[in-house]
């Protein structure tokens, strides 16, 4: 059966007003994951509020991700005057695109990264080099430097981690892991992320009630 042309137009519309959340998880513990966990929570809530939202799940360490190699950069370095576009440099640019085209496609992100060695699991460092492409998420000029392409986007940002926390001794670590996201997603042009901290850190002495803290923000 074909729809009138009305209802086929209102049925667009409101595709078109569906709000798209991709949830990026960082961590490879599964069910074990807190950070996993609070996403979930801060997901539920979202789509309670709004069942229209449309959520779409990347598994890092399952996700297959290429290796960003000599090729692959070399393709890149195409775009700044540097060698020609042969058609196998095309094809891994094609590849590229159509993963970084499924980041740019959604307009909420939520990401749940714990801390590793005081950054990012390199799973989520892999998947970040191969979106963060000139021309794709950000412009660059000499004269004004970095310049992020999305706009409109906002994210969530769950980041754990069991030694270092706020306000701890240097000799418990430093932080380079929420700072170095923050600093990404404005590169990109997502000024407006939100970051919940579950850092209890081995000095706390009671996790859980940081864990419904932490809860309680989303």
């Amino acid at each position: 059966m074909t729809l009138p042309a009305s209802e086929q137009e209102l049925i667009q519309r409101n595709r078109n007003k569906m709000s798209k959340l991709l949830h990026i998880s960082a961590s490879p513990r599964g069910e074990k994951s807190k950070s996993r966990a609070l996403a979930l929570t801060h997901i539920e809530k979202r789509v309670a509020a709004d069942p229209t939202v449309h959520v779409d799940t990347i598994d890092l360490w399952k996700e297959p991700l290429p290796q960003f190699d000599g090729d692959w950069a070399a393709a890149k370095m195409t775009l700044f005057g540097e060698g020609e576009m042969t058609d196998d440099l095309q094809a891994n640019w094609a590849h590229l695109t159509e993963i970084t085209n499924r980041f740019i496609a959604a307009d909420h992100y939520v990401f749940n990264v714990p801390m590793w060695n005081g950054g990012v699991p390199y799973r989520l460092k892999q998947y970040i080099d191969i979106i963060t492409q000139p021309g794709l998420l950000y412009g660059f000029t000499p004269e004004d430097g970095y310049s992020g392409l999305l706009s409109g986007k906002t994210a969530t940002v769950i980041v754990s981690s069991a030694v270092w926390a706020t306000g701890a001794d240097p000799r418990f670590g430093r932080d380079f892991h929420a700072s170095y996201l923050e600093w990404w997603l404005h590169k990109i042009g997502v000024t407006e992320a939100e970051f919940i901290r579950f850092q209890p850190s081995m000095l706390t002495t009671d996790p859980a009630a940081q864990f419904e803290a932490a809860k309680a923000q989303l």
